[in-house]
Protein backbone atom coordinates (compact mmCIF):
# COMPACT_ATOMS: atom_id res chain seq x y z
CA UNK A 1 0.00 0.00 0.00
CA UNK A 2 1.40 3.51 -0.80
CA UNK A 3 1.27 5.32 1.95
CA UNK A 4 1.54 9.36 2.92
CA UNK A 5 4.22 10.92 3.32
CA UNK A 6 6.44 14.51 4.49
CA UNK A 7 9.58 14.79 2.15
CA UNK A 8 11.67 17.99 2.87
CA UNK A 9 14.64 18.07 0.38
CA UNK A 10 17.14 20.71 1.23
CA UNK A 11 18.57 22.20 -1.51
CA UNK A 12 17.39 24.08 -4.86
CA UNK A 13 19.81 22.72 -7.37
CA UNK A 14 20.08 19.96 -9.92
CA UNK A 15 20.25 16.75 -7.08
CA UNK A 16 17.58 18.60 -4.89
CA UNK A 17 15.17 19.04 -7.96
CA UNK A 18 15.43 15.53 -9.27
CA UNK A 19 14.82 14.01 -6.04
CA UNK A 20 11.83 16.13 -5.27
CA UNK A 21 10.23 15.20 -8.73
CA UNK A 22 10.89 11.78 -8.38
CA UNK A 23 9.49 11.26 -4.84
CA UNK A 24 6.10 13.67 -6.13
CA UNK A 25 5.72 11.17 -9.15
CA UNK A 26 6.47 8.17 -7.49
CA UNK A 27 4.06 8.17 -4.59
CA UNK A 28 1.07 10.74 -5.47
CA UNK A 29 0.50 10.70 -1.67
CA UNK A 30 3.79 12.15 -0.88
CA UNK A 31 3.72 15.91 0.31
CA UNK A 32 6.67 17.22 -1.17
CA UNK A 33 8.66 20.36 0.00
CA UNK A 34 11.97 21.57 -1.51
CA UNK A 35 14.03 24.64 0.67
CA UNK A 36 16.50 26.52 -1.07
CA UNK A 37 18.50 28.85 1.37
CA UNK A 38 18.99 31.44 -1.77
CA UNK A 39 16.32 33.61 -3.44
CA UNK A 40 16.81 31.56 -6.32
CA UNK A 41 17.03 27.60 -7.22
CA UNK A 42 18.80 25.92 -10.11
CA UNK A 43 21.61 28.49 -9.87
CA UNK A 44 24.51 25.78 -11.24
CA UNK A 45 22.56 24.70 -13.84
CA UNK A 46 22.08 28.04 -14.83
CA UNK A 47 25.67 29.09 -15.58
CA UNK A 48 26.60 25.10 -16.65
CA UNK A 49 28.18 25.35 -19.89
CA UNK A 50 28.74 28.70 -20.89
CA UNK A 51 24.78 28.96 -20.09
CA UNK A 52 24.10 25.93 -22.22
CA UNK A 53 24.33 23.05 -19.55
CA UNK A 54 26.00 20.56 -19.77
CA UNK A 55 23.40 17.98 -18.57
CA UNK A 56 25.51 14.88 -19.24
CA UNK A 57 27.86 12.70 -21.10
CA UNK A 58 27.72 10.67 -23.58
CA UNK A 59 29.23 7.58 -21.92
CA UNK A 60 26.93 4.57 -21.43
CA UNK A 61 28.37 2.02 -19.80
CA UNK A 62 28.53 2.09 -16.16
CA UNK A 63 31.69 0.50 -16.09
CA UNK A 64 33.43 3.06 -18.05
CA UNK A 65 31.40 5.96 -16.54
CA UNK A 66 32.92 5.75 -13.09
CA UNK A 67 36.58 5.93 -14.49
CA UNK A 68 35.72 9.76 -14.56
CA UNK A 69 35.20 10.04 -11.23
CA UNK A 70 37.94 10.98 -8.62
CA UNK A 71 36.47 10.10 -5.63
CA UNK A 72 33.08 7.92 -5.52
CA UNK A 73 33.96 5.79 -8.26
CA UNK A 74 33.58 2.28 -6.95
CA UNK A 75 30.61 3.96 -5.25
CA UNK A 76 28.52 5.06 -8.13
CA UNK A 77 28.76 1.30 -9.89
CA UNK A 78 25.47 -0.05 -8.69
CA UNK A 79 23.82 3.61 -8.69
CA UNK A 80 24.63 3.43 -12.68
CA UNK A 81 23.36 0.48 -13.25
CA UNK A 82 20.34 1.37 -11.95
CA UNK A 83 19.88 5.11 -14.09
CA UNK A 84 22.91 6.86 -15.84
CA UNK A 85 22.89 8.35 -19.11
CA UNK A 86 20.54 6.45 -21.01
CA UNK A 87 17.79 6.88 -18.31
CA UNK A 88 19.31 11.15 -18.08
CA UNK A 89 18.70 11.39 -22.26
CA UNK A 90 14.98 9.45 -21.90
CA UNK A 91 13.82 11.31 -18.81
CA UNK A 92 14.16 14.77 -20.25
CA UNK A 93 13.04 13.56 -23.85
CA UNK A 94 9.75 12.16 -22.16
CA UNK A 95 9.28 15.83 -20.87
CA UNK A 96 9.84 17.53 -24.47
CA UNK A 97 13.32 18.72 -23.75
CA UNK A 98 15.51 17.64 -26.95
CA UNK A 99 19.16 17.04 -26.17
CA UNK A 100 21.90 16.19 -28.37
CA UNK A 101 25.40 15.14 -28.20
CA UNK A 102 28.35 17.34 -29.77
CA UNK A 103 31.62 16.36 -31.19
CA UNK A 104 33.65 16.05 -27.83
CA UNK A 105 30.27 13.86 -26.31
CA UNK A 106 29.16 16.80 -23.88
CA UNK A 107 25.11 16.46 -24.16
CA UNK A 108 23.54 19.57 -23.90
CA UNK A 109 19.89 20.98 -25.20
CA UNK A 110 19.41 21.46 -28.60
CA UNK A 111 18.27 24.90 -27.42
CA UNK A 112 21.83 25.62 -26.37
CA UNK A 113 20.00 27.20 -22.93
CA UNK A 114 20.48 26.23 -19.98
CA UNK A 115 16.88 27.75 -19.44
CA UNK A 116 15.49 24.90 -21.42
CA UNK A 117 16.75 22.77 -18.38
CA UNK A 118 15.43 25.17 -16.20
CA UNK A 119 11.94 25.51 -17.33
CA UNK A 120 11.59 21.66 -17.54
CA UNK A 121 12.81 21.16 -13.80
CA UNK A 122 10.52 24.02 -12.99
CA UNK A 123 7.27 22.92 -14.61
CA UNK A 124 7.35 18.80 -13.83
CA UNK A 125 8.06 19.64 -10.27
CA UNK A 126 4.46 22.43 -10.17
CA UNK A 127 2.84 19.39 -11.98
CA UNK A 128 4.22 17.16 -9.64
CA UNK A 129 2.95 19.06 -6.58
CA UNK A 130 6.15 19.79 -5.13
CA UNK A 131 6.00 23.31 -2.86
CA UNK A 132 9.12 24.77 -3.57
CA UNK A 133 10.05 27.73 -0.53
CA UNK A 134 13.45 29.87 -1.29
CA UNK A 135 14.81 31.72 1.14
CA UNK A 136 14.62 29.04 3.61
CA UNK A 137 17.87 28.65 5.48
CA UNK A 138 17.80 25.29 7.75
CA UNK A 139 19.38 26.00 11.65
CA UNK A 140 19.20 22.41 12.39
CA UNK A 141 18.36 19.26 11.67
CA UNK A 142 16.90 16.94 14.61
CA UNK A 143 16.19 13.45 14.18
CA UNK A 144 12.58 12.69 16.56
CA UNK A 145 11.42 9.55 17.87
CA UNK A 146 10.19 6.85 14.65
CA UNK A 147 12.83 8.15 12.38
CA UNK A 148 11.43 11.26 12.12
CA UNK A 149 12.94 14.55 11.25
CA UNK A 150 12.47 18.40 12.65
CA UNK A 151 13.64 20.85 10.92
CA UNK A 152 14.44 24.26 12.27
CA UNK A 153 14.66 27.58 9.93
CA UNK A 154 16.56 30.46 10.14
CA UNK A 155 13.39 32.61 9.66
CA UNK A 156 12.22 31.02 12.93
CA UNK A 157 9.75 28.19 13.11
CA UNK A 158 10.20 24.24 12.44
CA UNK A 159 8.18 21.87 10.69
CA UNK A 160 7.98 17.49 11.08
CA UNK A 161 9.16 15.57 8.21
CA UNK A 162 8.93 11.57 7.79
CA UNK A 163 12.21 11.81 5.35
CA UNK A 164 14.29 14.39 4.53
CA UNK A 165 17.10 14.68 1.51
CA UNK A 166 20.01 16.67 1.70
CA UNK A 167 21.37 18.19 -1.20
CA UNK A 168 22.69 21.74 -0.75
CA UNK A 169 26.02 21.28 -2.96
CA UNK A 170 29.32 22.48 -0.86
CA UNK A 171 27.31 24.06 2.06
CA UNK A 172 29.83 24.55 4.83
CA UNK A 173 26.96 25.03 6.96
CA UNK A 174 25.33 22.05 5.93
CA UNK A 175 28.77 20.51 6.59
CA UNK A 176 28.44 21.71 10.18
CA UNK A 177 24.81 19.83 10.93
CA UNK A 178 25.74 17.31 9.47
CA UNK A 179 29.11 16.37 11.85
CA UNK A 180 26.93 17.70 14.85
CA UNK A 181 24.91 14.53 13.87
CA UNK A 182 27.61 12.06 14.11
CA UNK A 183 28.43 12.29 10.32
CA UNK A 184 32.31 12.19 9.03
CA UNK A 185 33.09 14.94 6.63
CA UNK A 186 35.96 15.03 4.61
CA UNK A 187 37.63 17.86 4.75
CA UNK A 188 36.55 20.09 1.45
CA UNK A 189 39.75 21.36 -0.94
CA UNK A 190 38.85 22.31 -4.52
CA UNK A 191 38.75 20.40 -7.30
CA UNK A 192 38.58 21.61 -11.28
CA UNK A 193 41.13 24.25 -11.75
CA UNK A 194 43.58 25.89 -13.80
CA UNK A 195 47.14 25.93 -13.03
CA UNK A 196 49.51 29.57 -12.23
CA UNK A 197 52.82 29.11 -14.49
CA UNK A 198 54.68 32.29 -14.63
CA UNK A 199 57.35 30.95 -17.50
CA UNK A 200 58.90 32.45 -19.86
CA UNK A 201 58.63 29.85 -22.02
CA UNK A 202 55.01 29.66 -22.44
CA UNK A 203 54.75 34.17 -21.72
CA UNK A 204 52.96 35.83 -24.89
CA UNK A 205 51.56 32.64 -25.98
CA UNK A 206 48.10 33.11 -24.41
CA UNK A 207 45.39 31.19 -26.95
CA UNK A 208 47.87 28.70 -28.15
CA UNK A 209 46.28 25.15 -27.80
CA UNK A 210 46.70 21.49 -28.21
CA UNK A 211 44.85 18.88 -28.99
CA UNK A 212 46.78 16.40 -26.49
CA UNK A 213 49.59 16.79 -24.43
CA UNK A 214 50.74 14.38 -21.68
CA UNK A 215 51.03 15.70 -18.33
CA UNK A 216 52.50 14.62 -14.73
CA UNK A 217 53.73 15.88 -11.32
CA UNK A 218 56.53 13.62 -10.94
CA UNK A 219 56.81 13.76 -6.73
CA UNK A 220 53.52 12.74 -6.67
CA UNK A 221 52.87 10.15 -9.58
CA UNK A 222 49.93 11.44 -10.72
CA UNK A 223 49.44 11.69 -14.54
CA UNK A 224 47.00 13.39 -17.28
CA UNK A 225 46.39 13.76 -20.54
CA UNK A 226 44.29 15.48 -23.09
CA UNK A 227 43.71 18.89 -24.56
CA UNK A 228 46.01 21.22 -23.28
CA UNK A 229 45.61 25.84 -23.51
CA UNK A 230 48.03 28.39 -22.46
CA UNK A 231 46.08 31.04 -20.68
CA UNK A 232 47.53 34.96 -19.63
CA UNK A 233 48.03 33.25 -16.00
CA UNK A 234 49.66 29.68 -16.77
CA UNK A 235 48.24 26.37 -18.28
CA UNK A 236 44.46 24.94 -18.71
CA UNK A 237 42.13 22.61 -21.01
CA UNK A 238 41.08 19.45 -19.78
CA UNK A 239 44.55 17.76 -19.60
CA UNK A 240 45.06 20.04 -16.56
CA UNK A 241 41.20 20.19 -15.10
CA UNK A 242 41.31 16.54 -14.92
CA UNK A 243 44.89 16.50 -13.41
CA UNK A 244 43.91 18.72 -10.72
CA UNK A 245 40.66 16.74 -10.07
CA UNK A 246 42.40 13.20 -9.55
CA UNK A 247 45.70 14.93 -7.46
CA UNK A 248 43.17 17.69 -6.12
CA UNK A 249 44.42 16.49 -1.65
CA UNK A 250 48.01 16.25 -3.36
CA UNK A 251 47.98 19.66 -4.36
CA UNK A 252 46.20 20.92 -1.45
CA UNK A 253 48.65 19.67 0.61
CA UNK A 254 51.38 20.66 -1.72
CA UNK A 255 50.06 24.46 -1.10
CA UNK A 256 49.57 24.77 -4.80
CA UNK A 257 53.23 24.81 -5.32
CA UNK A 258 55.08 22.00 -7.45
CA UNK A 259 56.73 20.93 -10.55
CA UNK A 260 54.41 19.95 -13.61
CA UNK A 261 56.13 18.17 -16.53
CA UNK A 262 54.78 18.30 -19.99
CA UNK A 263 55.20 16.02 -23.20
CA UNK A 264 54.02 18.15 -25.89
CA UNK A 265 54.25 15.43 -28.20
CA UNK A 266 52.83 12.27 -25.79
CA UNK A 267 53.77 9.64 -29.19
CA UNK A 268 57.54 10.29 -28.23
CA UNK A 269 59.62 9.45 -25.63
CA UNK A 270 63.09 11.72 -25.77
CA UNK A 271 65.18 9.14 -27.05
CA UNK A 272 62.34 8.15 -30.25
CA UNK A 273 62.53 12.25 -30.51
CA UNK A 274 65.97 12.61 -30.91
CA UNK A 275 65.82 9.82 -33.65
CA UNK A 276 62.99 11.67 -35.68
CA UNK A 277 64.67 14.98 -35.05
CA UNK A 278 67.98 13.49 -36.59
CA UNK A 279 65.88 12.27 -39.36
CA UNK A 280 65.34 15.73 -40.18
CA UNK A 281 68.50 17.29 -40.15
CA UNK A 282 69.71 14.31 -42.23
CA UNK A 283 66.94 15.22 -44.57
CA UNK A 284 67.38 17.09 -47.88
CA UNK A 285 63.56 18.56 -47.63
CA UNK A 286 64.56 20.41 -44.19
CA UNK A 287 68.71 20.91 -44.32
CA UNK A 288 68.97 24.50 -45.38
CA UNK A 289 65.70 25.73 -43.69
CA UNK A 290 66.06 27.28 -40.60
CA UNK A 291 65.25 25.04 -37.45
CA UNK A 292 63.67 27.76 -35.08
CA UNK A 293 61.13 28.74 -37.91
CA UNK A 294 60.34 25.65 -39.30
CA UNK A 295 57.69 23.96 -36.49
CA UNK A 296 57.22 19.84 -37.01
CA UNK A 297 55.23 17.65 -35.08
CA UNK A 298 52.22 19.99 -35.49
CA UNK A 299 53.61 22.19 -32.44
CA UNK A 300 52.27 25.80 -33.47
CA UNK A 301 55.02 28.32 -34.93
CA UNK A 302 55.14 31.19 -31.40
CA UNK A 303 55.36 27.78 -29.31
CA UNK A 304 57.91 25.93 -31.47
CA UNK A 305 60.16 28.97 -31.74
CA UNK A 306 60.23 29.12 -27.61
CA UNK A 307 61.02 25.87 -26.91
CA UNK A 308 64.22 26.13 -29.46
CA UNK A 309 65.18 29.05 -27.49
CA UNK A 310 64.63 27.42 -24.35
CA UNK A 311 66.89 24.63 -25.73
CA UNK A 312 70.04 27.36 -26.65
CA UNK A 313 69.04 26.90 -30.30
CA UNK A 314 71.20 29.94 -32.39
CA UNK A 315 67.87 31.57 -34.15
CA UNK A 316 70.66 31.54 -37.28
CA UNK A 317 71.05 28.06 -37.41
CA UNK A 318 69.81 25.59 -40.39
CA UNK A 319 68.37 21.92 -39.52
CA UNK A 320 71.83 21.15 -40.69
CA UNK A 321 73.41 23.25 -38.42
CA UNK A 322 72.34 21.04 -35.26
CA UNK A 323 74.36 18.49 -33.66
CA UNK A 324 73.09 16.09 -31.88
CA UNK A 325 73.38 17.92 -28.25
CA UNK A 326 70.96 20.86 -30.09
CA UNK A 327 68.79 18.01 -30.82
CA UNK A 328 68.51 16.24 -27.34
CA UNK A 329 68.03 19.43 -25.25
CA UNK A 330 65.31 20.39 -28.01
CA UNK A 331 63.93 17.08 -27.55
CA UNK A 332 64.07 17.35 -23.50
CA UNK A 333 62.08 20.84 -24.02
CA UNK A 334 59.47 19.15 -26.33
CA UNK A 335 59.03 15.30 -24.23
CA UNK A 336 60.50 16.42 -20.72
CA UNK A 337 59.62 20.62 -20.00
CA UNK A 338 59.39 21.32 -16.52
CA UNK A 339 57.32 23.96 -15.36
CA UNK A 340 56.82 25.74 -11.75
CA UNK A 341 53.11 25.92 -11.07
CA UNK A 342 52.85 28.78 -8.39
CA UNK A 343 49.21 28.25 -7.41
CA UNK A 344 45.31 27.85 -9.28
CA UNK A 345 42.92 29.72 -10.72
CA UNK A 346 39.19 28.39 -10.36
CA UNK A 347 37.95 26.92 -14.18
CA UNK A 348 35.48 29.85 -14.72
CA UNK A 349 32.11 28.54 -12.35
CA UNK A 350 32.62 25.11 -13.00
CA UNK A 351 34.56 25.33 -9.61
CA UNK A 352 33.57 21.73 -7.97
CA UNK A 353 35.09 20.72 -4.26
CA UNK A 354 36.48 17.51 -3.46
CA UNK A 355 35.34 16.34 0.02
CA UNK A 356 31.84 16.32 2.26
CA UNK A 357 30.29 13.05 4.02
CA UNK A 358 32.49 10.53 4.23
CA UNK A 359 31.40 7.68 1.43
CA UNK A 360 31.47 4.77 4.25
CA UNK A 361 28.34 5.94 5.70
CA UNK A 362 26.26 6.19 3.06
CA UNK A 363 24.53 3.23 1.86
CA UNK A 364 24.56 3.64 -1.79
CA UNK A 365 21.12 1.34 -2.41
CA UNK A 366 18.98 4.74 -1.23
CA UNK A 367 21.60 7.10 -1.13
CA UNK A 368 20.30 6.98 2.52
CA UNK A 369 22.56 7.58 5.87
CA UNK A 370 23.66 4.17 7.15
CA UNK A 371 23.68 6.61 10.50
CA UNK A 372 20.55 7.55 10.56
CA UNK A 373 16.78 6.23 8.91
CA UNK A 374 15.20 8.55 6.86
CA UNK A 375 17.74 10.96 6.00
CA UNK A 376 19.35 10.81 2.68
CA UNK A 377 22.40 12.62 1.22
CA UNK A 378 23.21 13.47 -2.51
CA UNK A 379 25.12 15.82 -4.96
CA UNK A 380 27.74 17.76 -3.99
CA UNK A 381 27.00 17.19 0.26
CA UNK A 382 28.83 14.03 -0.96
CA UNK A 383 32.50 13.29 -1.41
CA UNK A 384 31.79 12.51 -4.86
CA UNK A 385 33.18 14.46 -7.53
CA UNK A 386 34.33 14.05 -11.21
CA UNK A 387 35.93 16.24 -13.86
CA UNK A 388 34.66 18.32 -16.39
CA UNK A 389 32.06 16.97 -19.03
CA UNK A 390 28.59 16.56 -17.50
CA UNK A 391 29.95 13.82 -14.91
CA UNK A 392 28.90 15.97 -11.77
CA UNK A 393 25.62 16.38 -13.30
CA UNK A 394 25.27 12.99 -13.93
CA UNK A 395 26.26 12.05 -10.38
CA UNK A 396 23.66 14.37 -9.29
CA UNK A 397 20.65 13.40 -11.45
CA UNK A 398 21.74 9.41 -10.72
CA UNK A 399 21.82 10.23 -6.88
CA UNK A 400 18.50 12.48 -7.40
CA UNK A 401 16.38 9.77 -8.75
CA UNK A 402 17.38 6.82 -6.26
CA UNK A 403 16.73 9.03 -2.99
CA UNK A 404 13.41 10.29 -4.48
CA UNK A 405 12.05 6.87 -4.96
CA UNK A 406 13.47 5.44 -1.76
CA UNK A 407 11.83 8.54 0.07
CA UNK A 408 8.71 8.08 -1.79
CA UNK A 409 8.58 4.17 -0.38
CA UNK A 410 10.57 3.59 2.24
CA UNK A 411 8.37 2.41 5.23
CA UNK A 412 9.45 4.63 8.75
CA UNK A 413 11.59 2.73 10.79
Amino acid sequence: MVTHRTVAVIGGGAAGYFAAIAAAEANPNCQVILYEKGADTLGKVRISGGGRCNVTHACFSPNELIEFYPRGSAELLGPFNRFMTGDTLEWFADRGVELKIEADNRIFPVTNSSQTIIDCLETFATRAGVDVKTRHGVQSLDPLPGGRWRIVFDEGGDRDFDAVLLAPGSSRRMWDVLRKLGHSIVTPVPSLFTFVVKDKRITGLEGISLDRVSLSIPLSGWESEGPFLITHVGMSGPAVLRLSAFAARWLADAGYRFSLTVNFTPDYTIESLIDHLNGLRKSTDFQRRKLITTPVLGLPLRLWKSLCLAAKIPESFTWSDAGKPHLRRLAEQVTQASFPVSGKNTFKDEFVTAGGVALSEVDFRTFGSKLFPNLYLAGEVLDIDAVTGGFNFQAAWTGGWIAGHAMAHRPLE
